[in-house]
C-alpha cells in the first residue's frame, strides 16, 4: 500500500515531519511518501493562503495518482483543498483535521482543539461545521497560541508550554476530555503533551494516515455519484492547464 501525505504549504522541513508522523504509525508494509506544491505559499494562515495552496494541493494529487498513489492525506489544518482533491482523485482523499476530529469524538465526548496562530481559529471552525455529526456540540472553545505557523525551532519549548497551559485550562475548566492539534507542524508535540496532560492528545496527520490505511483495506473510494464527481469536463485557460488531468488528452491539455 502506498499513502502519499500532500504538504499544502511550500516549506520542505514540514513535509519531511509530516513523512516521519506517518511513517511512524502506518503498518509495516505500507509505504508512506509525502510531497508539497513547487509554487505557493511557505505557511497557510490565512483564507487567501488557503486559496492559494488549493491549487497547489490538486497539481500535486495530479502528479502522484499517476505514480499510483492509493490513498492521499491532506497535511493542513483546516483540510486545505480537500474538496478540490477530493473531486480530481480516484482514490481516497483523507484530510488531517477531519481524521483528528473523528478520532476525538472516538475517545472522548467532549474535546477542545489547541491550533495557532489565533485568526486560524475561523479555519477549525469551519470543518468543525461541515463535518456535523454532533460534533459542535461536543467541541468546546477553540483555543490558540498566538505565534506564527513558522515558529524557530529555538521557540519550540516556549510554545509547547503554551500549548500545554491552553490544553490545562481547557481540561480544568470547562472539561475537556481530549485535546486536537490545530496545526501539523506541531504533531510531535502530541505525545509528551498527552503524558503531561493525562488526556489524548491527537494530532491529525498520523490519525489521518491511519485512516487512509483502513479505506484502501476495505476498498472504499471517495463516491463520485454527486457532491466530488470530477469537475466537468471544461478547456482550461493556459494559466492554469498544469493542473489538467495527465491522461485527459482533450480540450487542448498539454500532455
Amino acid at each position: 500500500m502506498h499513502i502519499h501525505i500532500i504538504n499544502p504549504n511550500t516549506t520542505a522541513a514540514f513535509t519531511e515531519a509530516d513523512r516521519l508522523a506517518g511513517s511512524a504509525v502506518a503498518a509495516p508494509q505500507t509505504r508512506v511518501t509525502a510531497s508539497e506544491p513547487k509554487e505557493g505559499v511557505p505557511s497557510i494562515e490565512s483564507h487567501f493562503e488557503e486559496a492559494v495552496a488549493t491549487l497547489g494541493v490538486v497539481e500535486e494529487v495530479r502528479r502522484h495518482e499517476a505514480e499510483g498513489v492509493d490513498a492521499f492525506v491532506i497535511a493542513c489544518f483546516g483540510d486545505t483543498g480537500l474538496s478540490a482533491a477530493r473531486e480530481v482523485a480516484c482514490v481516497p482523499v483523507v484530510g488531517m483535521t477531519e481524521a483528528a476530529l473523528m478520532a476525538a469524538a472516538m475517545v472522548a465526548q467532549s474535546f477542545s482543539i489547541v491550533t495557532l496562530p489565533a485568526r486560524t481559529r475561523i479555519h477549525a471552525h469551519r470543518v468543525v461545521a461541515s463535518l456535523g455529526l454532533g460534533l459542535a456540540g461536543r467541541c468546546l472553545p477553540i483555543r490558540a497560541v498566538d505565534v506564527p505557523v513558522l515558529y524557530g525551532e529555538e521557540e519550540d519549548e516556549a510554545v509547547r508550554r503554551a500549548i500545554a497551559s491552553q490544553g490545562r485550562e481547557a481540561i480544568e475548566k470547562e472539561g475537556a476530555e481530549a485535546i486536537v492539534l490545530g496545526c501539523a507542524g506541531i504533531g510531535h508535540l502530541a505525545a509528551p503533551l498527552s503524558q503531561e496532560l493525562g488526556v489524548p492528545v491527537i494530532d491529525g496527520v498520523a490519525v489521518a494516515v491511519g485512516m487512509a490505511e483502513t479505506l484502501v483495506r476495505n476498498g472504499l473510494a471517495t463516491s463520485k455519484r454527486s457532491s466530488f464527481a470530477a469537475p466537468p469536463d471544461k478547456p482550461l485557460s493556459p494559466r492554469y492547464r498544469f493542473l489538467a488531468d495527465p491522461a485527459d488528452e482533450t480540450n487542448g491539455h498539454p500532455q
